[in-house]
């Protein structure tokens, strides 16, 4: 097992926006796996008095905290796309927590197997060694804009660039050891669950 991976049997969910991350993770739920999703953890880092608070005031200064005491969202956005290098910055700050909040939860997770919902763990490279397997949710790109344009309210416009700032679905399945295709059909995705849930037992089991 690679260094840093976590003791569970590990799996890392990912897939580009709109491609049903959080619907594939619930099914998973139902068999009793437990799921730790880094972009939850991300916001409870970032909400009022969460961990990360102290050194994105630090970092950025009193404007980056909302009244209520949290991250002000719409402030970071704004910054990160006029400064290249606050993203970074924020990352810097960000991942490192989100990582030991990924490794607490690990070690109370009771299932045979763990998943980790990655948004971006293809981009992140250093997921590949934390984790037994990748599996991609998949989705024809269209179905990835007109899902998020329904949730988000954003233009067409506004998808497009959010999918371009991340790997290419190409790059994403190259990297799948597993593929879920989510398109319309739910109860089609339901059976891919099921059996990748069988495969993944079976596997976690024989380790």
């Amino acid at each position: 097992m690679a260094a840093g991976r976590a003791s569970a049997y590990a799996i890392g969910l990912t897939g580009g926006i709109g491609s049903g991350k959080t619907t594939i993770a619930n099914f998973f739920q139902e068999y009793g796996i437990s799921v730790i999703d880094t972009d939850a953890i991300a916001h409870h880092l970032s909400a009022p008095d969460g961990l990360a608070i102290p050194a994105i005031r630090q970092e950025f200064g009193d404007a980056a905290i909302a009244s209520n005491g949290a991250m002000d969202r719409n402030w970071m956005r704004g910054l990160i796309f006029s400064d290249s290098g606050a993203k970074q910055k924020l990352e810097r700050i960000l991942h490192p927590l989100i990582r030991q909040e990924c490794e607490k939860a690990a070690a109370l997770a009771t299932s045979a197997y763990v998943i980790f919902v990655v948004p971006l763990l293809v981009e992140s490279g250093n997921w590949r060694k934390r984790v037994n397997r990748i599996a991609v949710v998949d989705c024809l790109e269209q179905t990835q804009i007109s899902r998020v344009i329904a949730r988000n309210n954003l233009s067409q416009e506004q998808v497009l660039a959010i999918m371009r700032a991340q790997v290419s679905r190409d790059q994403r399945l190259a990297a799948a050891d597993d593929i879920i295709v989510n398109e319309s059909d739910l109860s089609a995705a339901k059976r891919q669950v099921q059996e990748l849930h069988r495969q993944w037992m079976g596997l976690a089991s024989a380790r």
